[in-house]
């Protein structure tokens, strides 16, 4: 029924796109990599996500009222780095949805912004590899006043959310090991009807929206040209309810996925600074979300404002 970031999330970034739990990820808050001082990667990436079957409550069906629900972001993404150890992070996705059968419109629009600050306190050797722990803190919030309470074609849920993220990365040689665990508070939100049902009749437009925790695993090969990574995500909404039975999604639902992909990414050894990126993902488990299947791609520069720095300097002294 439903269409997140992910992951990032993250969705994530991850924005959480309601049951379309698409893999968007570059160089983003779920990765252990950082950007230079005084560096600035800017880029764009493109999502595209589908599913036929879902999950009510615990029960796998279709619906031949919907067909094939799929949804597509093009997304505006920038990483800044204010020092070797702290980066900024800012994301901003354009959402479509459509249906292929029945009556329900697809919606588009800009969604959720988001915000990130991503720090690493701790790099240290240990071992034969390296050792390193990052504490990353993010908030979105929606952009425009689109429709929540209109599953499964809204381009998100409306919702404030805080989030607060531990990453540790383990690298032997030009291979690692990625763990991270993420928790995600949602403000509550409000709807354009007066009342609704969940497990009983709430007489109020207001919708508790319940939490969200993720946790991710990444395994791969790093180097300065070439990151290769599969990647394994579990999200739990920590509250919530099931879909009731031939009824339509509601924002508040418990929403639970495991999701499995793969991520590339490719810095060109001629073109310093830009890259490509290009994965996808399969849901293979869940609760109250589609079977999706998503792909992604994108191109991202980085700009050097040392470069840039350096240059004035040697103009300067002309």
């Amino acid at each position: 029924m439903s269409k997140r970031i992910l992951k990032h999330i993250v969705l994530t970034c991850t924005v959480l796109l309601v049951l379309g739990n698409a893999v968007l990820h570059a160089q983003t808050d779920e990765d252990a990599i950082m950007m230079a001082k005084k560096q600035f990667c800017i880029g764009g990436m493109y999502g595209y996500g589908s599913w036929k079957n879902y999950w009510e409550g615990t029960l796998k069906r279709n619906n031949l009222n919907l067909g094939t629900v799929s949804n597509q972001m093009f997304g505006f993404m920038g990483t800044y780095g204010v020092t070797e150890k702290l980066n900024l992070l800012v994301n901003l996705p354009y959402v479509t949805t459509k249906a292929t059968a029945g009556t329900l419109h697809g919606q588009h629009g800009l969604q959720d912004a988001s915000l990130w600050v991503k720090w690493l306190p701790l790099e240290k050797d240990l071992g034969n590899g390296t050792f390193s722990a990052y504490l990353i803190g993010g908030f979105s919030f929606p952009t425009t006043n689109y429709i929540a309470d209109y599953l499964p074609l809204s381009i998100g849920l409306h919702s404030t959310n805080l989030s607060g993220r531990l990453l540790l990365d383990y690298q032997v040689g030009r291979f690692f090991t990625t763990v991270s665990g993420t928790y995600v508070y949602r403000n509550n939100i409000t709807i354009d009807r007066p009342a609704y049902y969940t497990t009983e009749q709430i007489n109020s437009n207001k919708v508790d929206m319940p939490d969200v925790a993720t946790e991710q695993l990444r395994i791969g090969y790093r180097s300065s040209y070439l990151i290769a990574e599969a990647i394994a995500t579990n999200m739990n909404t920590l509250g919530g309810f099931d879909i009731r039975r031939n009824d339509m999604p509601f924002p508040s639902n418990k929403m639970n996925a495991t999701t499995v992909g793969v991520n590339v990414k490719y810095t060109l050894k001629k073109v310093a600074g830009l890259s490509f990126i290009g994965g996808g993902g399969y849901t293979v488990a869940g609760r109250n979300v589609g079977q999706s299947t998503m792909f992604n791609a994108g191109v991202f520069y980085i700009l050097d404002f040392n470069h840039s720095e350096k240059k004035s300097d040697r103009a300067t002294k002309k």
